[in-house]
């Protein structure tokens, strides 16, 4: 966290363009909030928790390949912000093809994808996830169980989920990491009353 202070440049000013232009008229799951707040918040997370500027251009991107286009998004990401960000948004990719393959395989997938990505792949990651989580959240305290209709692996299934991916070591010590085990902690109390 004692990164040298920088200033984002004209790069992260075109990503924030591009990523609009690619998820425009996408909304957040069972809601009407645009979907871009989603990528802001996790682009926020990174910043805040010292990322580069590669790691918040990859967080604005990082649903773009499974959103918006596959494989030629990513070439496109590449030609446009350069192998590293590409390379982020690649190991935060859980799948590429369209139709999705089932849930559950995807996620083991994107688990192992993790265990072996970068430092920069864990911090997007885990910033997304905590965003997600979070969201989950606020929404369970709004709308109480029906908030987990939305997701493929329901309660349990999603409960899970984050549970394998705090089981993931970081690469150093983590605060997002130690955050989104405090909301999920939080959720997983919820699941226990209600369940």
């Amino acid at each position: 966290m004692n990164a040298k202070p920088f200033k984002l440049t004209r790069r992260f000013e075109t990503a924030l363009t591009y990523t609009h232009q690619l998820h425009a008229g996408q909304v957040r799951k069972g809601s009407d909030v645009p979907y871009i707040a989603h990528l802001l918040s996790v682009a926020a997370l990174v910043l805040e928790d010292g990322g580069n500027e590669d790691e918040a251009i990859a967080a604005l991107l990082h649903d773009a390949v499974e959103d918006c286009g596959g494989m030629e998004i990513l070439q496109e990401i590449r030609r446009r912000f350069g192998d590293r960000v590409a390379q982020i948004v690649e190991g935060c990719t859980e799948s590429e093809i369209i139709p999705k393959p089932p849930w559950r395989e995807r996620k083991e997938r994107y688990l192992q994808q993790l265990r072996c990505g970068s430092p920069s792949v864990y911090r997007v990651a885990i910033a997304d996830k905590l965003h997600n989580a979070r969201s989950t959240l606020m929404d369970y305290r709004r709308q109480g169980d029906a908030v987990w209709q939305k997701f493929k692996g329901g309660k349990e299934g999603t409960l899970w989920f984050y549970r394998a991916v705090l089981a993931i070591p970081p690469p150093s010590a983590h605060v997002l990491a130690e955050e989104l085990a405090r909301v999920v902690g939080e959720l997983s109390e919820n699941y226990m009353k209600s369940g």
